[in-house]
């Protein structure tokens, strides 16, 4: 199938237009803004950039473990980042965050409904132009290629429906994630697929089209692809090859496997202990089903850097390999899902090869996936101060830069969802309360409300958070001695560090742009400034203080 990208009637007014093929010379005059140090100007050609995003795959419990070709094609190609960190272990907010590079309180997607702007209009208007695709095609001439599962929304009829192609994206082929019986927006016109699997299992389908893009590309330009798949999301789907695979593979029976959460938030203190068995083996079995799902993102990889290796544009381009959030199968005996504080639903794989990175290298640096769209831009050559991103680029980390002055902390934060009727299979349970399954076990609720402070340093590895509810309940973790974190040890750390803690989470909630990227509180340049607090115009929520904080 030959790919073709959006007509130039189909743009809106104010639209980025897709810039037609034109010399480097042509190229330099356009594009004033976007030559850095890989610019035309130096003789050099542009990077490409790819980026793949899975759905929901966790790093803490072996997500990585199935992507054996992953692993060796980018992963031992470049380098794998130890400490990648989400600000929202929800997909929505999350993805809301690498296409804005901005914390959830900046971008205003708090959840994967229309109500908390998933995709909503406000979204559209507002965020959509901002992002780092249209900053890539409409200042930097790159094309731009989106294919797989966008925002959750998307596709809705009070979101535009599939009609709506969201600025920056010169061929798109968008919808939620499905493995079967999907309709696809491909470049705004709707695609029905089935049940056939040589032609509608969508990994493979992405795959497909994503090749195309490489064959029918211009070749005068380069190319940005983000390519975000189904995998390892629910409802687990293998290709019919691959499901007989992993049979002898069960959760990991950690620490805090199917252990009853001591002293944390009464949500999660409510789960059953033990699971039942039934339990067990659901969420065994899911664990199960995630990794089959992932063999063929594997092929995915294989395919796509296979087919830059021929084209001759491997060498020249960046390869980014991350998900929207991880995942729980069991932990604190909460069967699966994500959304919690916690490191198995904050922390994803990150692998990144490219252009100047050597090989077979591991970073401890920590960085967030608001950090995407600022380092692809700074790849881009594009000025970092003209964009209002919270993110930093780490570009100079991938490049090896000695002697990096790096961020000591970044934020978590998640508004909690919960129905205002009483979920009719569990009837025992009040309103309030979400994700009720299996056992009638909740892994979500209205006051599920946090925010944290992740900090490592050379000296502290540490989470501190607050939940906006009635106990305004505080989780603390030492994750040197306790990387499970089984112990909460809020009430028994330093007073004077606990309040520095808590003055940090208020400042980092309140930041935007550049005082999101200020020295944390294990940092030598560290200085309490409290206008800091409230530097976000006034967007500060409310906040309710325990009395050992004041």
């Amino acid at each position: 199938m030959q790919l073709l990208p959006l007509a130039p009637g189909r743009l809106r007014q104010g639209s980025p237009r897709h810039l037609p093929s034109c010399s480097p010379a042509l190229l330099l005059l356009v594009l004033g803004g976007c030559l850095g140090v890989f610019g035309v100007a130096a003789g050099t050609r542009r990077p490409n950039v790819v980026l793949l995003l899975t759905d929901d795959q966790d790093e803490v419990l072996g997500g990585m473990t199935p992507l054996k070709k992953t692993k060796a094609l980018i992963g031992e190609m470049g380098m794998t980042f130890s400490s990648a960190y989400v600000p929202s272990a929800l997909c929505c907010p999350s993805r809301a965050s690498i296409l804005t590079g901005k914390y959830p309180h900046n971008h205003h997607v708090v959840n994967n409904t229309l109500e908390g702007n998933c995709s909503s209009k406000s979204w559209q208007k507002i965020q959509e132009p901002n992002t780092f695709p249209a900053i890539l095609r409409s200042m930097c001439g790159y094309q731009t290629f989106f294919a797989g599962k966008y925002l959750n929304e998307y596709g809705a009829p009070d979101a535009g429906g599939l009609e709506h192609v969201p600025l920056g994206w010169s061929y798109w082929y968008a919808l939620n994630s499905k493995y079967y019986n999907y309709t696809l927006s491909i470049n705004g016109k709707a695609r029905k697929h089935g049940e056939n699997y040589s032609v509608d299992y969508l990994t493979d389908v992405l795959a497909n089209v994503s090749l195309d893009f490489l064959d029918y590309k211009s070749n005068f330009e380069p190319f940005f692809m983000m390519i975000a798949t189904p995998a390892p999301h629910s409802p687990w789907t293998a290709a019919p090859q691959y499901q007989k695979a992993f049979q002898n593979v069960f959760a990991p029976r950690n620490k805090n496997f199917n252990i009853h959460g001591t002293n944390k938030h009464w949500l999660i203190r409510q789960a059953k202990t033990p699971m039942t068995n039934s339990s067990i083996q659901f969420l065994d079995n899911a664990f199960r089903k995630r990794w089959q799902t992932l063999l063929s993102v594997d092929d995915l990889v294989e395919k796509l850097v296979k087919r830059l290796e021929f084209t001759g544009e491997l060498n020249n381009t960046y390869i980014f390999y991350t998900s929207d959030n991880g995942y729980h199968t069991g932990q604190f005996s909460l069967p699966i899902d994500k959304r919690q504080l916690y490191e198995f639903d904050i922390k994803v794989p990150l692998l990144v090869r490219g252009p100047g990175i050597k090989p077979n290298q591991t970073s401890k640096m920590l960085v967030a996936n608001i950090d995407l769209g600022p380092t692809i831009l700074d790849i881009a050559g594009y000025d970092l101060n003209k964009t209002q991103m919270d993110g930093m680029s780490f570009l100079p980390i991938l490049r090896g830069a000695s002697n990096l002055t790096w961020r000591s902390d970044v934020l978590v934060e998640y508004q909690g969802e919960g129905r205002n009727v009483t979920d009719p299979t569990c009837p025992s349970l009040s309103p309030g309360v979400s994700q009720c399954f299996p056992d009638c076990v909740c892994e979500d609720a209205y006051n599920n409300t946090y925010a944290c402070v992740r900090t490592m340093s050379a000296l502290w590895n540490l989470q501190y958070c607050e939940f906006d509810d009635q106990e305004v309940f505080v989780e603390v973790y030492n994750l040197t001695a306790d990387p499970d974190q089984i112990t909460n040890i809020a009430k028994s750390i330093d007073p004077e560090l606990l309040g520095k803690m808590n003055y940090r989470l208020m400042m980092l909630q309140s930041c935007s742009g550049p005082t999101c990227r200020t020295p944390g509180v294990f940092d030598p340049r560290y200085r309490f400034d409290p206008r800091l607090m409230f530097s976000n115009r006034g967007s500060v929520r409310t906040r309710r203080f325990s009395k050992h904080l004041l």
